[in-house]
């Protein structure tokens, strides 16, 4: 699964909707393993599209965090084999998508981590355990209470990823080697093992769905969040 929406795969309603569609999709076909990267060079993904919650209409903003719900859920989910190939920076939203891969692969002299804080925004509670469950609870602590974005070699030192690559081309080479190796094993096993592993996080969201959205709701219409999102796009338009 190739992210392709220029020019840094921002996570808008539509993207979010697009991804769902095809994790059913994959796993109604019986996938045996999936790949998710991106088509830029740059940016694996910038996170969540600031425009979503910049002065939206309540319905916007509930239908908006109601599909990165759903798209999370069922990523973090999926039976088969599933690996981030990481070609581009990746804060924020775009770390949560990596995190939810089972396995992370990243190129050199890139940016990953949940930078929510440094934005005035809080990471939604499933954003924190996704990091917890990779880093543990002292450095997904130390990370999250400072927003703090790790290179390449920082998340690989503390684990948030599994491998580094030299380029694009070995990137997708060590990406395939893993599917290989994942892929000869039983699979009913296997998936009964991860989603083993996975379900306290998964059940935490699924019941208290309702309770997220009121979460995000009461967070995302504060005045003070409003003007650090308002800045934040400013500051993105000069750029």
């Amino acid at each position: 699964m190739e992210l392709n929406k220029p020019p840094v795969n921002s996570l808008n309603y539509e993207l979010l909707e697009a991804m769902h569609r095809t994790l059913v999709k994959l796993e109604n076909e019986k996938c045996p393993g999936m790949i998710l990267t991106s088509s830029s060079r740059s940016t694996f993904s910038a996170g969540l599209d600031l425009l979503e919650m910049y002065k939206p209409t309540v319905d916007k903003a509930r239908r908006f965090w109601s599909m990165l719900q759903n798209t999370w859920i069922k990523l973090y989910s999926t039976p088969y084999p599933t690996v981030a190939a990481i070609n581009g920076h990746s804060p924020a939203g775009g770390c949560l998508l990596a995190m939810s891969c089972e396995h992370r692969i990243m190129v050199p002299d890139k940016m990953i981590g949940l930078n929510e804080t440094q934005l005035g925004i809080v990471a939604p509670q499933w954003f924190q355990d996704c990091m917890r469950n990779i880093i543990g609870e002292r450095q997904a602590e130390k990370a999250l209470i400072a927003g703090r974005m790790f290179t390449s070699e920082e998340a690989l030192k503390i684990g948030l990823v599994d491998e580094l690559a030299t380029d694009k081309e070995d990137l997708m080479q060590k990406a395939h080697d893993f599917l290989d190796e994942q892929m000869g094993l039983p699979p009913l096993a296997r998936s009964v093992v991860k989603v083993g592993f996975r379900k306290d996080t998964l059940s935490k969201l699924i019941n208290g769905r309702e309770a997220d959205i009121k979460m995000f709701l009461d967070n995302v219409f504060q005045p003070k969040v409003q003007e650090s999102l308002e800045n934040y796009i400013q500051m993105l338009k000069k750029k």
